[in-house]
């Protein structure tokens, strides 16, 4: 997990759940998309597409995988959740002087060309990389880009999320690759 003895990491991770409860967060019923139905919905993307949102994302997501990965040379997920969370994490980790690319899980395959599942810059075959994911229900959603991620010839060290709804996704996700979030259901509904 995070390290929140340094006060500039505390006071990013501070600001960007500020954002998220205030920008993301809504307590209503919805259907989400593994189909469960629940109370509340947390969209991530009203705060990973805004500059300040991106800037505290890539910040954050750059120290974690510095603490928990440091040999990972690249980051990304499943289209379109992941997209922002990528960029944003290879733009600050180049920024910070350890670049890492970003790549791009696809739903489907690309319908033409080479079919590949994975967009990414060229990285060689057993490259280290982490999975990003906004928000972990099921898990679903990061099991699908580990899998096809493995398949693309690359070597998962662990997954780095925004949001653990603590709906089994966890569990799901570490049956294949420890998983890390910033946050949790409990930060947004804390008697829950």
């Amino acid at each position: 997990m995070l390290r929140l003895d340094r006060p500039e990491v505390a006071a990013k991770q501070a600001r960007l759940l500020e954002l998220l409860k205030t920008h993301s967060f809504q307590e209503r019923e919805v259907v989400l998309s593994s189909g469960l139905s629940s109370n509340f919905y947390i969209d991530c993307k009203q705060v990973t597409l805004s500059a300040e949102g991106a800037t505290l994302v890539g910040a954050l997501f750059h120290e974690m995988i510095e603490e928990l990965a440091p040999e990972a040379v690249a980051v990304g997920g499943l289209t379109m959740g992941a997209d922002p969370l990528a960029t944003a994490t290879s733009i600050h980790s180049f920024a910070a002087g350890h670049a890492r690319a970003a790549f791009l899980v696809r739903k489907e395959p690309k319908g033409h060309g080479t079919n590949q599942w994975v967009e990414d810059t060229k990285l060689p075959a057993g490259s280290k990389v982490v999975i990003l994911e906004d928000v972990i229900t099921t898990g679903a959603s990061t099991l699908k880009a580990i899998e096809r991620t493995r398949l693309a010839g690359f070597e998962v060290v662990c997954a780095v999320g925004l949001v653990d709804r603590l709906e089994g996704g966890r569990e799901a996700v570490e049956a294949q690759t420890p998983l890390h979030t910033l946050f949790t259901r409990r930060n947004f509904l804390p008697d829950k």
